[in-house]
Formats: C-alpha cells, structure tokens, sequence
C-alpha cells in the first residue's frame, strides 16, 4: 500500500536566503502571466491552448530577453509552466475558472521538484540554489521525499514536504458508526455521543469587525493601511488554524477507533446559498439565512469529511456516503417518515410508536441503517 503524506514546518532563513527566495518566487511569478498571456495571445489566433512542452519551450528564450531569471533554478520555472498546463486542463474539464495573473506579495510560492535533501537531526533542508536552510521541527519526516513547496504566508515562510512510502495495508479492528453533522452539535454519533462545535470564526469576529472597521479610515496604500491589512491576513490565519486543529483532533478520535464510518453527503453549496433573490422575487428572511450561512461556513464539514476520508485509508477503515434525506424525521424504531416528529429543533417524538430521542441521534441512527443497508446490497 503507497501512502503519500505533507509534511509542514515554518522555515527560519537568514538574510540573504529570504532574498533568494523572494526572487524565486517573483521569478515564478513572472513566467506564470507571460506563459499565461502568450496562451490567450495563442488562443485567439488557433482556437487552441498551449501544452505543457510548448510552455516549456519558450523558457530559454525568456531568459535570454531577462538575464535574471537564470539566478533560479530550472525545474523551479518548470514547475511554474506545469502549474499553469494543469490550470487551463482543469479549466477545460470545467473544474475551475480559468487561470488569472499572479499578483506581487500575494499567495508567493515556488516548488522544488528534485535535489532537495533533508537534514533532521540538525533541523535543516536543502534547497537548490539557496542552501542550507534552517524549519522548526516539530514532528519526524517518515518516507521518501518527492517535492517541496515553500510559501509566504501572514509574514512567515513555510515549507510543504511531500514523501511517500510503501506498507502493509493494515486491518482495522473496530465496529461502525454513523455520523449526524449539524450547527448546535458538531457532530453526533449514532452511540450518543457527540462533539460540541469550536465556532472558530464566531469567537473572534468581533476583534475582526473593529480591525475591518479601522481599515476604512486608512488611505488605501499607506504603511498604516498595509500594517492594518497584514494584522487582518494575520487573525483570519489564526482562526483558520484553530479550526482545522480542532478538525484534526476529531477526525483523529474517530478514524482510530472506527473501521466503517457513515456520514451524510451533504451538499453544503447548496446549503449556503444566499436567500436574497432577485427584485421581481425578493427572499424572505434574509438576515436569519445570512446567519445560518455563516454558521454552516464555520463549521467546515466538507473539511472534515476530507480529513476522515484519507485518515481511515490510512488505518485500513472506509467512509461511506449516505444520503441525508429525511434522516431527522423519520423513527429509526418504526420506520415513520413525517415532520410532525420533529416538532422541536432539539426533539424527536415519533407520532406513530411513540419513541423519543434528541433529534440529532436519531439522524445518525438513520444515518448507520442506511450505511449498513447500502454496505450488504453492494455486497
């Protein structure tokens, strides 16, 4: 079994090396919207894009036209023209937009396909063309490493490794479980339990309110105005962090002790559409949809249905999808579909039998029977 891992350490470079990757980055930079303008120029003459060898191949050219981009190293520009090929394929199977100019300072990165080695004892790695560069090392790099991505982010410059390696597909020894996302509870497990919500972005929008609020008396682009915008970069990256910590301790908890996960294929683009409607058919109750978009936005379940995804791959379990209709109304003892089950949010009265149980371990009592059913038709 190949297991692929990302390994990411906030890297600590001196002087000379923060200005060598500054300008690996602008160099990427540069050859993504000339490599991007010379497709659309391409484009409107054949009708056609430019593959990855044709990118490839004005490379040198460019070089000569400006000298300094031969200071970075070749595979790096290399790695800039794939990104750019995989870009326009993606955008040609419709699963993006098409690509735009890079912009300087923003989302600055460069990736490193080969000759790049790693030193952990001495918390160090080695990047082509930039040496010896000193991480904080918080945790051991386990296989061989394919590529490194290094990235400025909120002030600080990362690096992603990325390693694979071979082992035994494991067996996991435990049961099944069916899982019930919602907003009061995070998630609710057909046993009882549950995990009560982190609310990342709840807890700290008023800070990010008076900080949005401070930026509109700035003049835009001013150094008070650019001190202010990096402080905002800066909260919005600790409340993304908090909440996918506090999405990796639960997909943690329940990959390692379930092999048969059942969860609700929740279409959460569709959940948090905005109810404003148009001006022949105005919405109803726009600022209480408005709120409850935000909570669903907060709480990240396509996230965690990610995370729970690979980690039980990794320990030999599975996650099965499973659709969630009607999964909080109907009686998991006698199988009665009706609203009036649910009179309340918290509540769940079956009107035929009589059985009663908080709503939410009921949706992941229905949510367990119908992975089971689905389990034993597919055989």
């Amino acid at each position: 079994m190949l297991v692929q891992k990302s390994y990411q350490y906030e890297l600590i470079p001196n002087g000379e090396q923060v200005r060598k990757l500054k300008q690996f980055c602008g160099c990427c930079r540069f050859v993504f919207n000339r490599g991007l303008e010379e497709v659309k120029k391409y484009y409107e003459s054949t009708g056609h894009f430019l593959n990855y060898a044709q990118l490839t191949a004005l490379l040198p050219k460019w070089k000569q036209d400006a000298d300094w981009l031969k200071d970075c190293h070749s595979q790096v520009l290399q790695q800039s023209m794939k990104n750019l090929s995989q870009a326009l394929m993606n955008f040609s199977a419709g699963r993006a937009n098409f690509p735009r100019f890079k912009a300087k300072g923003r989302k600055d990165s460069c990736r490193f396909p080969q000759s790049v080695k790693s030193d952990q004892n001495n918390n160090r790695i080695y990047l082509p063309k930039i040496g010896w560069v000193r991480y904080r090392n918080s945790r051991e790099t386990i296989g061989t490493i394919k590529n490194v991505a290094v990235f400025f982010k909120c002030g600080k410059w990362y690096v992603s490794i990325q390693t694979e390696y071979e082992q035994e597909k494991p067996v996991h020894s435990g049961g099944d479980i069916g899982i019930d996302m919602g907003i009061v509870r995070f998630a609710t497990l057909s046993d009882g339990r549950y995990f009560e919500p982190i609310n990342a972005f709840h807890s700290l929008k008023g800070r990010l309110a008076k900080l949005q609020k401070r930026l509109k008396r700035k003049i835009k682009g001013s150094s008070n105005w650019k001190k202010l915008v990096a402080k905002i970069g800066k909260l919005h990256h600790r409340i993304a962090n908090i909440r996918k910590n506090f999405l990796h301790q639960i997909s943690n908890t329940i990959s390692k002790n379930y092999a048969t996960v059942y969860i609700e294929d929740l279409k959460v683009g569709n959940m948090s559409k905005s109810a404003k409607g148009t001006v022949g058919n105005p919405g109803k109750n726009i600022r209480q949809k408005s709120g409850l978009n935000r909570a669903i936005l907060d709480q990240a379940w396509y996230e965690f249905r990610r995370q729970l995804e690979y980690k039980l791959r990794w320990h030999g379990g599975q996650l099965i999808l499973v659709s969630p209709q009607y999964t909080s109304q109907c009686c998991p003892a006698c199988g009665h579909t009706s609203k009036e089950n649910r009179t309340t949010q918290a509540l769940f009265a079956c009107v035929q039998c009589g059985y009663t149980e908080n709503a939410d371990v009921v949706g992941a009592m229905n949510v367990l029977q119908r992975g089971r059913a689905l389990l034993s038709a597919a055989g």
